[in-house]
C-alpha cells in the first residue's frame, strides 16, 4: 500500500508538460525550413539575382528567422532558388532573367508553400451505384408494355 501512495504523490516533471508544435487554432508552424539561392557571378542572366541578393536577402533573413537562408555561387549555371520543407521535399524555381520584384514574388511563393505534391484539380467522374440517373429502369414504366 505504501508504494501506491508514493506513486500518487510523485511530482510532475516539466518535460511532461511540453507540447509538440502543430498547425492549428493557436499555433502555426511554417513548413519551409531552408532557402538556397544559387547563382553565377559572371553570367548576365544572374545580374538581377545578384542585385536581389545584395539588396534584399538580409531583410528576408531577418523577416523569416525560422528559415535558414543559404547563398551559393554556381559557376556557368542559371540562377535558381530552392526551398526545402519539413516533409523532406524540395521545390526549385528558376530565376533566369527575372526582374528583382519577380524574384521577390517567387521567393514569397516558396515561403508560403507547404511543400506538398501538386495535386490535379481534375476529378474523376461521379460513379453511381444505380444503373441510371433516375434509378433502375423498369419495363413497367414505359408507354408500351414490355413484351417477352
Amino acid at each position: 500500500m505504501g508504494t501506491r501512495i508514493a506513486a500518487a504523490t510523485k511530482p510532475i516533471l516539466r518535460a511532461r508538460l511540453r507540447s509538440t508544435p502543430a498547425n492549428g487554432h493557436v499555433s502555426f508552424v511554417p513548413q519551409i525550413r531552408k532557402l538556397v539561392f544559387e547563382y553565377c557571378e559572371k553570367w548576365p542572366s544572374s545580374a538581377n539575382t545578384r542585385t536581389y541578393l545584395l539588396q534584399h536577402v538580409e531583410n528576408l533573413a531577418k523577416a523569416n528567422p525560422h528559415v535558414e537562408v543559404v547563398v551559393l555561387q554556381r559557376n556557368m549555371r542559371e540562377p535558381i532558388v530552392r526551398g526545402f520543407y519539413l516533409n523532406d521535399r524540395d521545390k526549385v524555381i528558376s530565376l533566369k532573367e527575372s526582374e528583382v520584384n519577380q524574384i521577390q514574388q517567387k521567393v514569397q511563393l516558396l515561403l508560403d508553400s507547404s511543400g506538398a505534391k501538386i495535386k490535379s484539380l481534375k476529378r474523376r467522374p461521379v460513379e453511381s451505384t444505380t444503373e441510371a440517373t433516375r434509378g433502375i429502369w423498369s419495363g413497367f414504366h414505359t408507354a408500351e408494355p414490355f413484351k417477352i
